[in-house]
């Protein structure tokens, strides 16, 4: 069953609940919930791509044979996006370019993983909580577990949750290149050596290059990330496919111990 929660206005105190000061505010749209079917063990937060929202997700996540998770899928704010001319969509934050050298918006990243924090802010102490995303939600994602690795967001301010698992499919790990500077005490060296990270990618993904997600892997091992899988699939655009859910499915049940 699919429960939706009503939009959610953040100003600054809001999203600072979640430890991070951000500059502007931003207003989420609506929330969908795909409740446990069996006994609740986990909980993920999932992310939709560019222009998309939550809806898309709980729909396909619900059919899952994952009985043991609660999905939250969280729809993003509307803004203008930069690579669209300006043009607002829903963006988990704003995107100049795809390149490897594109200035990423830290404020929106770590705003949006400000808002995955508030989502499991109320999950029982007893379940294990993870973060996962497609394209632009992933890129979101892998940034909340980079925080979650650091304890710090890019802002440098304390980072409250202890996430158990991050999922990345068809998109790129924002600020790759500095990355290594943020896993230096040995707090955080643990914490990148335990993560469980998986990432996914078609090889003919037109929109976010197939590169993006190998070099992302390649990104975490070298900075420490010790249970990093990274997989491919020959003639997957930017979309998925049932050998990726089957992937993504197994590689939950074995990472979180679900029953």
């Amino acid at each position: 069953m699919i429960n939706s929660i009503t939009s959610m206005s953040f100003s600054v105190p809001s999203i600072s609940s979640g430890g991070v000061a951000a500059k502007k505010a931003y207003k989420f749209g609506r929330t969908y919930v795909v409740m446990p079917k069996g006994k609740h063990q986990a909980t993920l937060v999932w992310l939709h791509g560019l222009g998309d929202h939550g809806g898309s997700w709980s729909q396909i996540l619900e059919t899952l044979p994952l009985p043991n998770i609660k999905w939250i899928c969280p729809t993003a704010p509307s803004r203008p996006v930069s690579l669209f001319g300006g043009f607002p969509s829903t963006a988990w934050f704003d995107e100049q370019n795809l390149s490897e050298d594109a200035q990423e918006d830290m404020d929106g990243l770590d705003a949006a993983a400000a808002h995955v924090v508030n989502l499991l802010s109320a999950e029982p102490t007893d379940i294990k909580v993870g973060v996962g995303g497609f394209s632009m939600g992933a890129a979101t994602a892998l940034h909340t577990a980079t925080c979650h690795v650091s304890g710090k967001y890019a802002s440098g301010e304390q980072f409250p949750v202890n996430l158990s698992a991050a999922v990345g499919l068809s998109g790129w790990l924002p600020s790759a290149k500095t990355l290594t500077r943020r896993v230096t005490s040995n707090e955080a060296a643990n914490r990148a050596a335990s993560l469980p990270i998986l990432v996914c990618h078609g090889k003919v993904d037109d929109i976010v290059p197939y590169k993006f997600g190998e070099k992302s892997s390649e990104a975490l091992i070298s900075s420490g990330f010790g249970d990093v899988t990274f997989k491919s699939y020959d003639g997957l655009g930017h979309s998925t496919n049932p050998e990726e859910v089957h992937d993504i499915c197994n590689w939950l049940k074995s990472r979180l111990n679900l029953s």
